[in-house]
């Protein structure tokens, strides 16, 4: 690390050597109009120089320039660019207004991303807004951020209509899902078909595919930055929505106007609301709901000084009673009471406490604490009476779960507009429940049985460090050098990492950007599951003096090709490359207790490596994007098999076409079409009768008969594609906007396979047997806002 600091510090004083004329510093923050709210990565430009600046997460800029006079231009995607004229002759505080585009007419001067992409160093990086995620078809009526995000290349998603996040060849454990900051452990609904996001409590969500910048560690194929809304300063707003699984409703507005603002959200099924009328209450009662609450505050002390407060509540559950009686029908027996209850439950809890302070017009901190927590509960009791008197009573309590306290304090630093400076340290407690059972029997004549079984908690600290330079080296190269340092104590064990990045942009001319990137990463902490479809009894364990860490170093490259402000066109290649990645042992399987795990699994390589094609239109009527998606993933343990094997969820060629076009302000309307090959899945067997030789990755014919071929993943699901579309019809009332969604899934009922077989066909013979989840769906949604 001392070489990388030395070498930005040698940097910073060669370039100060050539930089000695007056210079100024612009500062100051980038909000939208309308609510006050901070605008993220806001792209505030000099043409004159061809130099700029970005706005941080919490909408915060700088930009110093020699004494003169210049026009800034100061834009940001859905909202109407800004020019403003400055004679710069001493350091001035510019706080913009940027006004969101408020009709068709207008989308000729709204900005887009564009200018971002070909001036930043950053590649391997998406930022999708509410409003694309509102727009397009959802599934049931739920619009949903991560669906969004599997719609990008190198994102692939799980099972059919599943939340599960495949990027560049790696697992749902190797992403970092961090919401207002916070690490969220589990972020899926009803056992992964839908998230824990809900749109309405969301500003902005950034997706990491690599070239990682050095704030970010601890996982090894993703980061989903996602922020919270902070609430209008200015005006009242609320708003609900009522589809066919949930209901929704949101309330934000100023406690003190242009001080204190507020957010707050809710959502929550009623599957066990419509299901149970039609229940029979002599077999018992059983349901079903999911719960999220969002809420934010941030005040401003000053102009220098801001607080924010945000928390997040979400809850799953599953139930089901039964109740027998009997009175007055036997002559020993007079009555009896028998009961039977059954929960199931699980959820997280995140909370931040953050303070920005703007030490000087160069220099803005940020310190935050932080708290996240995911639990799961399984409950069962039981009891028999007789005669009014208690006979029997049984009960079963298991529960799992991580905690973590944090705290956390970064710097941004703008020393000339040549450099742009982060740096900080992170202290993480952890806390693992890696799975308790507790039994408690008693019966009449029996001698009562009381035990728990289970791993006690482990104990982990997790610290890191990092600093990173984003560095002009003239007008058209620019350079981000940074590392990341970290360690993990756990028990008797201590693990650390020095992990560089690099990424580079080189500006070929004002249409043509080429960018390079790469990132060493490592990641502490292991993830349990016997499935891909994200249940709630996957365990989250940290590293063992057996189980070491995974690590992973990525390489990209890639262009970007911008004839004009409204399409750009990107192509990038990646090759990674994955140590100490887990695979379960043949015939092993996990049910939510951590005992003897390391004794499951085995630790070995693994490879991903492809490209990824992207043609974007961000402004205009009709706005979407097309995506293609090559790649190859491969793992290996010595202990499994003597060669490569293809991961679970190798995939060689994924298409997603994305269309949202909306004439008027009265209706907008939205289709995606998605192609993937299939996923692979192992299939022991002998001998199977005339399988497709499309099923099989190391297809191999042998006089009609596919046999048994030693490895995993050795058969390959049918391709997979569907499309949906959707709808929407809005109309201003005298208070607000009410809206119609007509949305359908799945329009031409592709039987996609989501689980396969070995079973008979109609002639006795032996074939491979589909199970499909979901036909052509459609659903109807209605919301007012305010």
């Amino acid at each position: 690390m001392k070489h990388i600091v030395l070498l930005l510090f040698s940097i910073y004083c060669f370039q100060g050597l050539f930089s000695q004329s007056s210079k100024y510093t612009i500062s100051g923050y980038v909000s939208d109009a309308v609510s006050g709210e901070k605008l993220i990565n806001a792209n505030v430009y000099n043409p004159q120089d061809l130099t700029g600046a970005v706005s941080n997460i919490y909408g915060f800029y700088s930009l110093t320039l020699p004494a003169g006079k210049y026009i800034i231009t100061y834009s940001y995607v859905g909202y109407t660019a800004q020019h403003v004229t400055i004679d710069l002759n001493s350091d001035k505080t510019i706080n913009i207004n940027l006004e969101a585009t408020k009709s068709i007419e207008e989308v000729t001067v709204m900005a887009s991303s564009t200018g971002n992409k070909m001036l930043d160093t950053q590649m391997s990086k998406e930022v999708i807004t509410m409003e694309t995620v509102k727009t397009l078809p959802a599934f049931m009526g739920e619009a949903d951020i991560v669906k969004t995000l599997q719609l990008l290349p190198g994102v692939q998603s799980g099972s059919e209509a599943s939340t599960g996040l495949y990027v560049r060849g790696g697992g749902p454990d190797q992403n970092l899902v961090l919401l207002d900051g916070v690490p969220v452990y589990n972020a899926n609904h009803l056992f992964g078909f839908f998230s824990v996001f809900n749109p309405d409590a969301i500003k902005n969500v950034s997706l990491y595919k690599g070239g990682f910048p050095a704030r970010f560690g601890g996982r090894l194929s993703s980061v989903v930055d996602i922020r919270m809304k902070e609430g209008n300063e200015k005006d009242f707003h609320g708003g609900f929505h009522i589809g066919v699984v949930s209901s929704k409703i949101y309330a934000e507005g100023p406690i003190q106007k242009d001080k204190t603002a507020f957010h707050f959200s809710a959502r929550r099924t009623y599957i066990d609301v419509l299901t149970k009328p039609f229940m029979d209450k002599e077999l018992g009662e059983a349901g079903y709901y999911f719960y999220d609450l969002n809420a934010k505050v941030n005040h401003k002390f000053s102009d220098k000084s801001r607080f924010y407060l945000s928390a997040y509540t979400g809850k799953d559950k599953a139930y089901s009673t039964y109740e027998e009686k009997y009175q007055n029908g036997h002559p020993e027996i007079k009555s009896y009471k028998n009961t039977e209850e059954a929960d199931m439950y699980w959820g997280n809890v995140t909370t931040a406490a953050r303070w920005n302070y703007i030490i000087s017009k160069k220099i803005f901190s940020n310190t935050t604490i932080t708290y996240s927590r995911y639990n799961f509960n399984i409950k069962a009791h039981s009891e028999y009476i007789e005669n009014d008197i208690l006979t029997s009573n049984f009960s079963y309590h298991y529960r799992s779960g991580i905690d973590d306290i944090s705290a956390k304090v970064e710097f941004d630093w703008y020393p000339n507009h040549n450099h742009s400076v982060k740096f900080g340290a992170n202290y993480i407690d952890h806390s693992f429940s890696p799975g308790v059972e507790t039994f408690n029997e008693f019966a009449v004549g029996v001698q009562n049985i009381s035990a728990t079984l289970g791993a006690d908690k482990t104990y982990a600290t997790e610290i890191s460090t990092f600093i990173e330079d984003d560095v002009n080296i003239g007008t058209l190269l620019k350079v981000n050098l940074g590392v990341h340092t970290s360690g993990f104590f756990v028990n008797d064990a201590f693990y650390h990492s020095i992990e560089p990045r690099i990424g580079t942009r080189l500006i070929l001319n004002d249409q043509i950007t080429i960018k390079a990137a790469y990132s060493k990463m490592q990641q502490y902490l292991h993830l349990l599951s016997n499935s891909s479809i994200g249940l709630p009894t996957d365990l989250w364990l940290p590293v063992t003096d057996r189980i070491k860490p995974q690590k992973s170093h990525q390489y990209a490259i890639g262009g970007i090709y911008s004839p004009s402000n409204i399409f750009t066109y990107s192509a990038e290649g990646f090759y990674k490359t994955m140590n100490n990645v887990l695979e379960y042992k043949e015939g092993a399987t996990f049910f939510g207790s951590s005992t003897g795990w390391e004794d499951k699994v085995f630790m070995g390589e693994a490879i991903a490596y492809g490209f990824e094609l992207l043609a974007r239109k961000e402004v205009g009527k009709t706005t979407g994007w097309m995506g293609y998606t090559w790649s190859k993933s491969e793992r290996y343990f010595e202990e499994l098999s003597q060669s490569w094997f293809p991961a679970k969820y190798d995939r060689r060629h994924d298409v997603s076409i994305v269309f949202s076009h909306r004439p008027n302000d009265k209706i907008d309307f939205g289709a995606t079409w998605v192609y993937g090959t299939g996923t692979t899945f192992t299939l022991s067997t002998h001998e199977i009768a005339t399988l497709p030789s499309e099923y099989i990755p190391n297809w191999r014919p042998h006089t009609g008969m596919a046999t048994h071929f030693e490895g995993r993943n050795n058969y390959r699901m049918p391709d997979y594609h569907r499309l949906d579309i959707g709808i929407n019809f809005h109309k201003k009332k005298k208070r607000g906007t009410r809206t119609w969604n007509i949305s359908i899934y799945n329009v031409y009922n592709r039987k996609n396979a989501f689980y396969l077989y070995l079973g008979y066909d109609d002639e006795g013979n032996k074939a491979l047997k589909q199970i499909s989840l979901f036909p052509i769906l459609p659903s109807v949604s209605y919301s007012y806002n305010f």
